[in-house]
């Protein structure tokens, strides 16, 4: 019988929710495990990174490379699996787009480093001891790898194929591109979205939209929503214009809470945040302004958007390092 072809998954600066999906196939794990040999994933098997060293350059038909590139260990396996696959696919949010461990990108590492080991009220740190790449102690060089000044995506550090995005992937979309490949289907072109839409979250929504105006912003737990409308209509942020299509909107639709926008920005949109921030600018009820000055209506803007208490966190939760605004800088 002939060799199946190699794939590996790989987890960087994540959660291992993108494990959790490839898992979540359910029977069609069967034959995945059919058709291809999984000869690398931390979180499933006992592969190792040597294993992969070993492989011939491009051995690996397919690369799903998940979380982000915080440290240079994450960069250094990166670079690694770029070389040894055919195929590199930045799979889920963290990949694709940043994701939750981005948002540190509006600080700097000095103040993460503070943060977490001098000013932590739960740390025992008397000898205010911040870790560093290289530590002697009697027996030799003790070594971790390098935290870098700030999160960037998988396309900022290596060459990408393709981009599988949510957080994590929907199985069903996961399942819809391993199929493709299986049945030795065409791919798109490179660098295209795939196991996604080209529209909005707001298009496979089912909820009634009526283009009302939102006289008021609320946190999802002040209100209970009406099950039938627009979550937006109804004052809470919801993301779906400003998201990719693809899951479903499994959010509203199934749970009646607002998409938090995790698929990225649509097709065509560069800022998910800033995508967002105009539909909600262009959907806020300011009432009469006629007789308001510049200042007055930027006190009204302030009262109404008051009700968001973390911009960042809301608009850019999993798209700063691939965003326009990126984050703070050193």
């Amino acid at each position: 019988m002939p060799d199946k072809p190699k794939i590996a998954m790989y987890w960087a600066a994540s959660c291992g929710g993108c494990e959790i999906s490839l898992v979540n196939l359910h029977q069609n794990i069967l034959a995945v495990d059919a058709a291809f040999d999984l000869v690398f994933c931390p979180c499933l098997v006992d592969g190792k990174k040597k294993d992969v060293e070993a492989l011939k350059d491009g051995g690996l038909a397919i690369a799903f490379f998940n979380g982000a590139i915080r440290t240079a260990e994450n960069e250094e396996m990166a670079c690694l699996l770029r070389k040894k696959s055919k195929t590199l696919i930045a799979y889920g949010s963290c990949a694709c787009e940043g994701c939750i461990p981005g948002l540190s990108n509006f600080h700097t590492k000095e103040e993460h480093l503070k943060a977490i080991y001098l000013d932590n009220p739960s740390i025992d740190n008397p000898n205010k001891i911040v870790p560093q790449p290289e530590t002697m102690v009697p027996e030799g060089a003790l070594t971790i790898p390098a935290f870098y000044d700030r999160v960037k995506t998988l396309a900022q550090a290596v060459d990408v194929d393709f981009f599988l995005p949510g957080c994590p992937p929907e199985s069903h979309q996961v399942w819809a591109v391993i199929e493709s490949v299986i049945q030795g289907k065409a791919l798109p072109a490179k660098g295209a979205v795939i196991g996604a839409g080209k529209c909005t979250v707001c298009d496979e929504c089912e909820k009634k939209k009526e283009d009302k105006k939102i006289k008021k912003l609320y946190r999802t737990y002040e209100i209970v929503p009406d099950r039938e409308k627009c979550l937006l209509e109804q004052g809470l942020l919801c993301l779906g214009p400003a998201t990719r299509d693809g899951c479903k909107a499994q959010c509203p639709n199934n749970a009646d809470m607002p998409c938090t926008g995790c698929y990225g920005p649509p097709q065509g949109v560069r800022d998910q945040g800033a995508k967002m921030i105009g539909a909600l600018g262009t959907a806020l009820d300011l009432g009469d302004t006629s007789t308001l000055s510049e200042e007055q209506i930027a006190a009204r803007v302030e009262q109404l958007i008051s009700a968001i208490p973390d911009y960042a966190g809301q608009f850019y939760k999993y798209s700063l390092p691939g965003s326009i605004l990126d984050g703070k800088r050193n």
